[in-house]
């Protein structure tokens, strides 16, 4: 069968159709991806894939089944067509599944304006190995740094289409060209390590390699001779490279799925005061080369910009159609899927306000407390908003960089934590969460 993927969606919604589902919907994804490990100035490592995979969800009055696949042929769509059928018969009745109607769908089908595909060739693998042997080098340039434990260099391309029997018919490009190295200082048990990476959707806009490593080279050496900070109550400054994990939490707090299931700590907290009042969280699924965009969502709705929290303020929840009617509300075109799965509520771009001081300026103005530049393993007890971090970083004294920190634990409670949030104004605007450094005042440290 053609590799044409609006064929191939149309396909299967035809046979699905044929073996009795009265309702359905397809998507198909086409993806190549390219890899390449260097190590000690040596090709270690190179993979490659590229492939079609193909998904269909079928509705049978309030019943609903999937089913996915890799094989295209004729012969296997109509046979997972008859088996998902069959799924879909057994499944339990869920009043609250179903398609968009017709007068709801996005007139939008593309991705015009947002600037989401490189259409330069696909580089070379030696074009990706030079770009990880650049930044190899440039770490081990450095004095002090002892080895490389990885430098890569990468590239994919997606294309992705979606149909459905309501007369929705849509899809759009995607490319991606990353550069990562992490670098290892000092040896034996004083080794300490850390990394850099950029990843774009054009190549031009990526960052040269060497820089690349010899910013992996000079965080690592900036972490030798590490020791735990004190135990006790201080401010904590999240650096801009981890600081969007905190509105991670909050983003998936506001995730309807978390809403309608009653398992989020914000579940009463509809129309509430979460944030500072000069804060706001506003989602853009419009912006251009950044990869959170899009025009239209997983059950062809028009996506648009909306403040999810305005002035302190949460507005509203994140919703697609199944998990907006359990809540008696309506779907913010926030559905996504895959190919496996129904769509489910996911955020697009995201932005946090950002602040007037600089990340030096709220390193002078917090005293004594902890810088976090890295996080390992996660307590966060979603009900509750309970929260608990292995930290490192480097430990503040008198406004000033003291020394660095490691193997201590951050706690706190995301709903208190929130409410004292000093942004800086560090924000990396290509990033699809643009979250600055954030300080967060009284977090108990867990260290000596």
């Amino acid at each position: 069968m053609s590799q044409n993927l609006e064929e191939l969606t149309h396909a299967l919604l035809l046979s699905a159709k044929k073996a009795g589902a009265d309702t359905a919907d397809a998507i198909a994804v086409k993806g190549t991806s390219l890899s390449i490990d260097v190590r000690g100035g040596v090709l270690e490592q190179a993979e490659r894939s590229e492939g079609v995979d193909i998904g269909l969800r079928v509705l049978i009055g309030q019943r609903q089944a999937c089913v996915s696949s890799s094989d295209t042929s004729k012969m296997t769509i109509d046979a997972m067509c008859e088996r998902v059928v069959a799924m879909a018969k057994e499944a339990p009745e869920d009043p609250y599944i179903g398609l968009s109607d017709q007068d709801m769908l996005s007139d939008l089908r593309g991705a015009e304006g947002l600037e989401l595909y490189d259409s330069t060739p696909e580089p070379k693998p030696e074009a990706l190995q030079d770009d990880a042997m650049k930044a190899e080098a440039a770490a081990l340039a450095q004095s002090g740094i002892s080895q490389v434990q990885s430098a890569t260099g990468g590239y994919s391309a997606r294309e992705i289409h979606l149909a459905a029997s309501n007369g929705f018919t849509g899809g759009y490009k995607r490319t991606d060209r990353a550069t990562s190295c992490v670098a290892i200082a000092g040896t034996g048990s004083a080794m300490e390590r850390d990394y850099d990476g950029d990843s774009r959707i054009f190549q031009a806009d990526l960052r040269s390699a060497s820089e690349i490593g010899q910013t992996a080279a000079e965080r690592a050496l900036a972490r030798t001779g590490a020791t735990k900070p004190p135990t006790g109550s201080f401010p904590v400054l999240f650096d801009e490279r981890i600081s969007s994990t905190l509105i991670g939490h909050l983003l998936a707090a506001v995730n309807g799925a978390s809403i309608a299931r009653g398992s989020s700590w914000l579940r009463d907290a509809l129309g509430e005061q979460i944030l500072p009042d000069h804060l706001s969280v506003i989602e853009d699924p419009h912006r251009v080369r950044v990869p959170g965009s899009r025009l239209f969502d997983a059950e062809g709705l028009a996506t648009q910009k909306r403040a999810i929290i305005e002035n302190g303020m949460l507005t509203g929840w994140t919703l697609d159609h199944a998990n907006a009617r359990k809540l008696g509300m309506s779907s913010t075109a926030n559905a996504a899927r895959g190919t496996s799965a129904p769509p489910s509520p996911s955020n697009w771009n995201i932005e946090l306000t950002q602040g007037s001081q600089n990340r030096e300026d709220l390193i002078r103005d917090m005293g004594t407390g902890l810088l976090v530049t890295s996080m390992i393993g996660s307590t966060i007890n979603a009900t509750t908003g309970d929260y608990s971090r292995g930290a490192a970083g480097f430990w503040i004294e008198n406004g000033a960089v003291s020394h660095p920190v490691n193997e201590c634990t951050i706690a706190g409670n995301l709903r208190d934590m929130l409410m004292r949030l000093t942004p800086a104004n560090d924000a990396r605007s290509h990033l699809s969460r643009v979250v600055p450094s954030l300080l967060v005042e009284g977090m108990t440290l867990a260290g000596n």
